[in-house]
């Protein structure tokens, strides 16, 4: 055994050191650009964190002894409120449409111009863009930061500058964790809370949480979390053809690519002077030179940056730009590529459309066409029925009446199936009830049938319970059944 380990120590010594696995990875520091795909990313960052930031100090008055946020989640009432709108419970259908119109529409967008979500409007990319805007603004651009990061001495300077931009971002990752739990309850309220030390520990944790996953991935993770976290790459394939639009490079026209010197050959080289600018401002590091890639998120960075090189060089902008497969083949034949309208309206695209506008106009006609009352009837089955002294039928019945109105409402209930039936109520005498405002009210329900009628004879009966809102006219029905003696 002692030989066999000299042996191996040997030959271990001997032998090169193997290649690893897996390479660090190395930060990336993306090189600012001008253009108009730049600047629709920070509109659409604007826009977007303007809502998300300011979206629950929008006030909504609904009246008395409801909140007045414009847009709540109120899991204590279980009650979804989004301005005028309120979604009750057994209204979760209205959550479901809308998931599963977020899912058709990112279809659709996938289909006719590849990963526009991912590079415009995912979170992700928008506090990651807000992140290395703050970078850039402490640190300095591009150049700036790696000579910073690949500096081994940390000076006074290093540590300052490191410090001020880790302040920010937690600054910023504070506010994100800060403004999701203000969405769960009526936010001036939860902010004094939250200051005085007197919220809830949820909430303490949950913006806690939230504030270290901002800070963690905006500030560091950054490409890694669509590269590695989001499962959105690897399923857009399915999503995508050939006339898909997406960033590409025209290395047809682009290459052989080389510096364009005066020499003797420089007239044979393309249109690329291999000036890396596309590669120094691609947030996930890629050359689209190379082709279309998993990382790539369609952000269009690197359109700009070439445009803006090659107007400084004097050849025609659009050596990248946004091509689907199909424009390749008719470019490399000299052809010109088709309209981008094609592109996108195309019998794929036109059937996403069409579902997604089908469940959006489902879920329109389904809010203005619900009833604010509503009920529900659950047969008392022990037992399922009574036989008084008088040899009268008695079903009881718990049922259950919704007012969805701001006010309290009279509710009558009656019943249809058989003229011999008749309701008593527990706890009035009328057949009415007040069912206070915005509410879900328990009440007791009798069904009497009279001795020797058909429904009290019979082993089963079908009947209907109405409740009716008589201050309006409002009718809704439940249909049950009467259960009487078996023949």
């Amino acid at each position: 055994m002692t030989q066999s380990l000299r042996r191996s120590d040997s030959v271990s010594d001997t032998q090169p050191d193997a290649p690893g696995l897996y390479a660090a990875r190395e930060p990336i520091f993306p090189k600012r650009v001008s253009g108009k795909f730049r600047n629709l990313k920070w509109i659409i960052m604007a826009i977007t964190l303007g809502i998300y930031y300011l979206t629950p100090w929008i006030r909504w008055d609904r009246g008395p002894n409801l909140p007045d946020q414009a847009v709540l989640i109120d899991l204590a009432n279980r009650r979804f409120f989004f301005f005028w709108i309120e979604i009750w419970p057994h209204e979760f259908y209205f959550i479901a449409g809308l998931l599963v119109m977020a899912g058709l529409g990112l279809f659709l967008f996938t289909s006719a111009m590849g990963r526009v979500w991912c590079g415009y409007t995912c979170p992700q990319t928008v506090w990651t863009d807000l992140f290395i805007l703050v970078e850039r603004w402490i640190e300095g651009d591009r150049n700036a930061r790696l000579r910073l990061h690949r500096q081994k001495k940390w000076d006074v300077r290093k540590v300052r500058l490191r410090l001020t931009k880790w302040i920010a971002w937690l600054l910023i990752a504070l506010a994100t964790g800060g403004a999701w739990v203000f969405y769960f309850t009526d936010a001036p309220g939860l902010l004094v809370d939250l200051v005085t030390g007197n919220a809830h520990p949820v909430a303490y944790t949950t913006i806690l949480i939230l504030t270290g996953t901002t800070f963690a991935f905006g500030g560091f993770a950054r490409e890694q979390i669509c590269i590695y976290a989001c499962p959105w790459p690897r399923i857009q394939a399915a999503m995508m053809d050939e006339d898909t639009l997406t960033v590409a490079y025209r290395s047809w026209r682009g290459e052989p690519r080389g510096k364009h010197r005066k020499a003797e050959g420089a007239e044979e080289l393309g249109d690329c002077i291999d000036c890396m600018a596309c590669v120094n401002v691609c947030p996930v590091g890629i050359d689209i030179r190379d082709g279309q890639q998993l990382e790539c998120i369609t952000c269009a960075l690197c359109i700009d940056a070439c445009d803006d090189i090659m107007e400084k060089v004097g050849k025609p902008r659009g050596l990248i730009d946004y091509m689907a497969l199909t424009d390749e083949v008719a470019e490399r034949a000299g052809n010109p590529p088709r309209s981008v309208w094609k592109h996108i309206f195309r019998p794929r695209t036109v059937l996403y459309t069409a579902l997604w506008s089908l469940v959006g106009v489902g879920l329109v006609v389904a809010l203005f066409i619900r009833s604010d009352i509503s009920v529900t009837v659950a047969p008392v089955r022990n037992p399922t029925f009574v036989t008084l002294s008088d040899g009268t039928i008695r079903n009881t019945y718990d049922v259950r009446l919704r007012n969805q109105h701001g006010e309290e409402r009279p509710f009558e209930i009656t019943i249809a199936g058989h003229p011999d039936l008749s309701v008593q109520l527990e706890g009035t005498d009328d057949g009415r009830v007040m069912v206070p405002a915005d509410t879900t009210q328990l009440q007791r329900v009798y069904v009497l049938a009279p001795p020797n009628s058909e429904p009290a004879e019979s082993e089963r009966w079908d009947i209907r319970m109405w409740v009716e809102d008589t201050s309006n006219g409002d009718r809704v029905y439940k249909d049950t059944i009467f259960n009487g003696r078996a023949n």
